[in-house]
């Protein structure tokens, strides 16, 4: 892979070459066609939030020509990290995939991709020393910034449910995987926790991980055990998109306590119409799709450095779904 400083230098020179001769680049079809690219939507093939992702992928795919290869890995980070490896294995020219792993056992594979000339960016959940190091040869990042993403769908919340120093409100999200992924939990931790909010935490078990309605089970009983449970945040876009079959499973009706959530999908903009689900952040997963194609296109043919883009910059409720809704029926939003 050529160096950063070299993108840089080449890039000024080819700039200096089109103001000296007044050249200008025509626009091109399938600019992108000979790239050939890993990429990885997450979880099960047609399931939620993995199916925006790779619609994302598959658009992308079609209006820029690169040849892409899909690796669905059932949200499980250590399959997912095997997957990687045999991406890397196989001598793509990029590779656009979760930092799910963390740092440590994902690093040095970035560094082995990029050893290789194989582009290496992230999407959804973050490897930011991976990104530092490596921007310049096109490692980038699209999704939400994590914790600030969790932080202020609990504050948001708070102050719309009327909740109370001393409430309880229960979080069921992925604390203990760790890394980026890990950190939008303990964002929507804190920002209860600032509010003197008693926090009943529960992690998201690997059967429910990759099987929402796997949950219901749980969610019955600890709601049973906490009666007095004011808000209920789902960490996980597959558990808000059965938040209405949680809910009616455990007897609660519409308002009766607030739900807050990641990412839309057709369920949830239901769940929203019907008043089970108050409050949703909208992390606009066909962006996560797309972009990193998109950047890795950009990287392969002209150079270009890593994108960087916050795809989590609006909040779905009530008055405002009939908008979102057509587009998440079509799994677009």
């Amino acid at each position: 892979m050529i160096s950063g400083k070299f993108w840089l230098q080449a890039a000024a020179c080819s700039a200096a070459a089109f103001l000296a001769t007044g050249v200008t680049a025509d626009p091109t079809e399938k600019w992108c066609s000979g790239v050939t690219i890993a990429a990885f939507p997450g979880g099960p093939q047609g399931g939620v939030f993995a199916n925006n992702v790779y619609n994302g992928f598959r658009q992308a795919e079609l209006d820029l020509g690169p040849t892409v290869t899909y690796y669905f890995s059932n949200w499980d980070p250590n399959l997912m990290l095997q997957q990687i490896q045999q991406a890397v294995a196989t001598g793509v020219n990029g590779i656009a995939t979760y930092g799910f792993a963390g740092e440590a056992a994902t690093g040095p594979i970035v560094q082995q991709a990029f050893d290789s000339g194989i582009i290496f960016t992230t999407l959804n959940t973050s490897l930011p020393d991976s990104q530092a190091k490596f921007a310049p040869n096109g490692f980038g990042y699209v999704g939400a910034p994590n914790y600030a993403a969790g932080h202020a769908l609990a504050a948001e919340a708070v102050k719309r449910s009327g909740v109370v120093a001393g409430d309880s409100v229960f979080v069921w999200g992925l604390q203990g995987q760790g890394g980026d992924r890990g950190q939008r939990t303990v964002g929507v931790i804190d920002a209860f926790t600032e509010a003197g909010l008693n926090v009943i935490y529960q992690e998201i078990d690997a059967a429910t991980n990759a099987d929402p309605n796997a949950g219901t089970a749980t969610f019955v009983g600890l709601m049973g055990a906490n009666p007095g449970v004011k808000i209920v945040v789902t960490d996980h876009g597959g558990l808000t998109s059965n938040v209405g079959v949680y809910a009616q499973a455990a007897g609660l009706t519409p308002g009766q306590v607030y739900f807050a959530g990641f990412d839309m999908s057709p369920n949830t903009a239901q769940a929203v119409k019907d008043g089970f689900q108050n409050l949703v952040i909208d992390q606009q997963p066909f962006l996560q799709g797309y972009l990193p194609i998109l950047n890795i296109c950009l990287t392969e043919k002209y150079g270009f450095s890593g994108l960087d883009i916050n795809t989590a910059g609006a909040f779905v409720d009530a008055t405002n779904v009939d908008a979102v809704a057509p587009l998440a029926a079509v799994e677009i939003r």
